[in-house]
């Protein structure tokens, strides 16, 4: 008899995910819901989220359709659980390097940032701006509290660094920005693929810079 239940134990660091718990061996299950996500990554990509079925997933994934609830609950527990493989776990969280790179320029932490997660997180990025509309409240409230959270974590490394008063909201602003701009390189390399991906991070580094200079800077 299949059991599902919802998954609330890490519902601060992910997407909640449906706990469908059929098959006890647990090697079989996450190859299974690999091959899952492989497909349906590729699948959203390719035909958006609302076009892409159950069946294009199985057909993809070599995942027999008869079985697929025995390793997910349904298409929405596929996106959730590809969200939060492509999103939430991936290296380096920006309030990591924030902390154990301190000593670090805010030049070299921002380069590390994007340059990984432009490059690792690509797909995330582009997935999750086209199908946050199909996530429901929760879900929506989840991905907030997520970016909420760098840029808490960025506008303390910017006040303390410059001396800012805990008043001064320009801080805030432009932490948003930069946690905007992680969406850049993604979103709009179909416009600029033909400039150095070197050039393009430089660029809007140095841009970011240039914002934090007009602030009274003491240490970066």
């Amino acid at each position: 008899m299949k059991h599902v239940k919802s998954d609330h134990s890490t519902s601060g660091s992910k997407l909640l995910e449906a706990d469908v718990d059929v098959i006890q061996n647990k090697n079989l299950v996450e190859e299974r819901r690999d091959q899952l996500l492989d497909a349906a990554q590729d699948l959203f990509m390719e035909k958006g989220f609302a076009s892409t079925t159950i069946r294009d997933i199985c057909g993809r994934s070599g995942v027999n359709q008869a079985s697929i609830y025995d390793y997910v609950l349904n298409k929405h527990d596929i996106l959730r659980r590809l969200l939060n493989r492509i999103w939430f776990r991936i290296s380096p969280r920006l309030e990591d390097l924030l902390i154990d790179e301190a000593r670090k320029s805010l030049r070299e932490i921002l380069k590390t940032y994007y340059g990984s997660c432009w490059k690792e997180k690509r797909n995330g990025t582009i997935l999750a701006y086209r199908s946050v509309h199909h996530l429901n409240e929760e879900d929506k409230k989840q991905l907030q509290n997520h970016e909420r959270a760098m840029i808490n974590a960025l506008s303390l490394y910017l006040r303390s660094q410059c001396n800012l008063d805990k008043m001064d909201q320009r801080v805030e602003v432009i932490a948003n920005f930069i946690i905007f701009a992680n969406a850049f390189g993604p979103m709009r390399d179909w416009l600029h693929r033909e400039i150095e991906s070197d050039l393009v991070l430089d660029t809007i580094v140095d841009g970011i810079l240039a914002m934090v200079d007009q602030l009274p800077v003491t240490k970066i």
